[in-house]
């Protein structure tokens, strides 16, 4: 339907930003293993990451998500000489994790970051994908929309008619955890330590980033004829 003097259309958009805490965190984990002969590097990757996983799995139900990703394990050849000479086997294991407690976190990475050849990278921050912090942007975006249609009607003197459209432009969320670790570890990596834990370090304090959620919305109303002088 054309806008005619009788039916005058009116365009807005609507727009919402909410910043709120983070409500999970996620981390990587990669063990490396390394030897000469490659049944020896394979038990040795296999118990580091044993260990490694039962560590993460002390923490119960504060890990929501935990997931391995790649394994590898493949020969390094030397440089000089013929034929395929094998110099040393190489074997890693990569491993992601999601906690939604954060002090438990600080303590969780300081932990694996003392195994033997154990690196961690993170954490990312994210809220849920079903976080009701994505319907409240959505929900705003619509009433900034329906309110900016109204201020415009009060403005000829007039007031909406009938809402005839309503477009959904989406969200945008920044999301960390494949982008680049934020916070306050960037990466660690352990070439000792001993799996008794018996001297452990301090737990790292790690601070929260705060998300940004954003919706927007077109909204396209028609008005009561305004009389215009």
């Amino acid at each position: 339907m054309d806008a005619t003097p009788d039916a005058p259309r009116l365009a807005v958009r609507g727009e919402a930003h909410l910043e709120v805490d983070p409500e999970i965190a996620r981390i990587t984990l990669t063990v490396t293993a390394r030897g000469t002969d490659r049944r020896d590097t394979l038990n040795d990757l296999t118990r580091r990451n044993t260990t490694a996983l039962d560590l993460i799995k002390t923490y119960g139900e504060t890990v929501t998500a935990l997931e391995t990703g790649t394994f590898t394990i493949n020969p390094e050849l030397t440089k000089h000489g013929r034929g395929e000479r094998v110099r040393a086997y190489h074997g890693r294991v990569h491993t992601t994790a999601e906690l939604t407690d954060f002090t438990a976190l600080g303590e969780l990475t300081t932990r694996l970051a003392d195994l033997d050849l154990t690196r961690v990278e993170g954490p990312w921050w994210a809220l849920r994908p079903d976080s009701p912090t994505h319907r409240h942007a959505r929900q705003q975006a619509v009433r900034e929309a329906v309110q900016r249609a109204r201020e415009y009607a009060e403005a000829l003197g007039t007031d909406l008619a009938a809402l005839i459209e309503l477009a959904d432009i989406g969200t945008e969320q920044p999301v960390p955890g494949y982008g680049g670790p934020v916070g306050g570890m960037r990466s660690a990596a352990a070439y000792g330590g001993a799996p008794g834990f018996e001297e452990e370090a301090a737990p790292l304090d790690l601070e929260p980033q705060r998300q940004h959620v954003y919706a927007q919305v077109n909204a396209r109303f028609t008005l009561v004829p305004p009389r215009l002088a």
